[in-house]
């Protein structure tokens, strides 16, 4: 799985990082960077949730 990041939809809600804070830092203006990839399992679900919380579908979760 690849947690992809779109940073030209991310507004810097910060939403994301709260269910994947081991996949997922904030930059000093809340933007979101991808730190990690999730691994099979709980970071996996992580993820999904985090790309579910995104507001404006920044994040997308791939195979």
């Amino acid at each position: 799985m690849k947690l992809l990041l779109d940073s030209t939809r991310c507004q810097g809600y910060g939403l994301c990082q709260e269910p994947a804070p081991d996949l997922i830092d904030l930059d000093e203006w809340g933007y979101a960077t991808v730190v990690a990839e999730p691994a099979p399992g709980a970071a996996e679900d992580a993820a999904r949730a985090a790309a579910e919380s995104c507001p404006n579908s920044a994040l997308k979760l791939e195979r």
